[in-house]
């Protein structure tokens, strides 16, 4: 092999090289070096005393901790639904084929393009009963109408779960109607030709044969409620009181505001874990897919 031959073989290594170093250390290094911080007694500052497994047992005691799992569990449930329901149910609609689905396609996919940050601050205004519905509503004429969801503990969660959708829909629904397109027409055909209706066309094969974009959706939506962090900084705070802090605020205001970096590093490698357990099995099932 010539030196020319040689150097054409190495230039994509060393192009790729710098790009890898940096993750190697910045990401994969920086979680090594939370979960060694969540196995010491760090508080302010980071401590090498090692201490074993008790941070663990203190997270799971903090009555805090749990009130944000539970939160999450409530959000994450109502996202993952809603934006699968509502998201199939426009890229059926847009499958029709519609007129107007050049405009209502970059429509409904926009507010993906905006930063939590954003949604969670129009949302913040909207909601407010002072500014935003409950104010318009009342200048208007309806006294009587009341939203303040948002400012109470035991609807607040559900404020977030409301400006989540409205962000994430138009995505799941351009999976799923990137899923439909991909079906096969002649199966479509053969259907239709056997006198079968389009609403059992749907039920009894095209969604059927869409659960790997199912699938998908699940794990993107999955691992945006898990890491949730700037929406409910943006929306609620945590508040009011504790109603929508997530494991992610959770971990941010024990390491930075209470300075119990060993607790919030613990919280940190428990939702890395909870991500794990949604990405490794969905790898394994597309590389054994891939195989078949």
């Amino acid at each position: 092999m010539d030196s020319r031959s040689r150097l054409q073989e190495l230039l994509p290594k060393l192009v790729l090289a710098p790009s890898f170093l940096i993750v190697l250390v910045f990401v994969y290094g920086f979680i090594a070096y939370t979960g060694f911080l969540s196995v010491t007694d760090s508080k302010m500052l980071p401590s090498y005393n090692f201490v074993g497994l008790s941070n663990y047992s203190r997270l799971w005691a903090l009555p805090h901790w749990w009130r944000a799992v539970s939160n999450l569990a409530i959000f994450a449930t109502l996202y993952i639904a809603i934006c699968s329901v509502l998201g199939l149910a426009l890229a059926i609609l847009l499958d029709q084929k519609i007129r107007a689905e050049g405009f209502l396609r970059p429509v409904y996919l926009y507010p993906m393009a905006l930063s939590f940050i954003v949604t969670g601050t129009a949302w913040k205004w909207f909601l407010d009963p002072g500014i935003g519905l409950e104010n318009t509503m009342h200048l208007w004429g309806w006294e009587s109408f009341s939203f303040n969801w948002i400012k109470d503990r035991n609807y607040a969660i559900y404020c977030v779960v409301i400006a989540a959708v409205w962000q994430s829909t138009g995505f799941i629904m351009a999976m799923f109607l990137a899923g439909l397109r991909g079906v096969d027409n002649e199966i479509i055909k053969a259907a239709q030709i056997d006198g079968a209706t389009t609403p059992t066309i749907y039920r009894r094969i095209i969604i059927p044969l869409m659960r790997p974009v199912f699938l998908s959706a699940f794990v993107v939506l999955a691992h945006l409620a898990i890491k949730a962090y700037d929406l409910i900084i943006a929306l609620t705070g945590g508040g009011p009181g504790q109603a929508t802090e997530l494991p992610a605020t959770f971990m941010y205001s024990y390491t930075f505001t209470r300075n119990q970096m060993a607790i919030g590093a613990s919280s940190a490698i428990i939702m890395l874990v909870m991500i794990f357990s949604i990405i490794v099995p969905y790898l394994y099932s597309e590389i054994r897919g891939g195989k078949g």
